[in-house]
């Protein structure tokens, strides 16, 4: 599993309380307090949540994780994340995605995203997912 920084931690709890398109001066301030790859990958998760939201059907994702069924894979401006998971009305799905950002990682210029099953309770405490 992938080491989270106190930096990354802070942004994705604030950030994860707005939709990806409502990036204001506090969000934007707060991402840039990042490395440029943290940075990359929380603005990715935000996309994650917004698209997921807005285009599948009965979801209202409140958390994305990049990484607990493996580390994304960063090429450049790309990441490619084969194990991500997000969190819907006290559930957890999995989640594929590939998305690529400017070079500032704020803006997304391209995402595609596919939503998998839900995750059963009992391996929750496995991959470390909570309530």
């Amino acid at each position: 599993m992938k080491d989270t920084t106190y930096a990354a931690a802070v942004a994705l709890a604030i950030v994860s309380a707005f939709p990806a398109h409502a990036l204001d001066s506090n969000i934007v301030r707060q991402l840039d307090a990042l490395t440029p790859e943290e940075r990359r990958e929380q603005r990715c998760d935000m996309e994650a949540a917004n698209r997921i939201s807005r285009e599948a059907a009965g979801y209202k994702p409140d958390k994305v994780i990049a990484y607990t069924f493996g580390d994304p894979i960063e090429t450049g401006n790309k990441i490619k994340a084969p194990g991500a998971v997000f969190r819907s009305g006290g559930d957890w799905y999995r989640l594929k995605f590939k998305c690529e950002t400017a070079e500032d990682g704020l803006k997304v210029l391209s995402f595609d995203y596919k939503v998998g099953s839900k995750i059963p309770r009992e391996e929750w405490q496995e991959y470390y997912l909570y309530e």
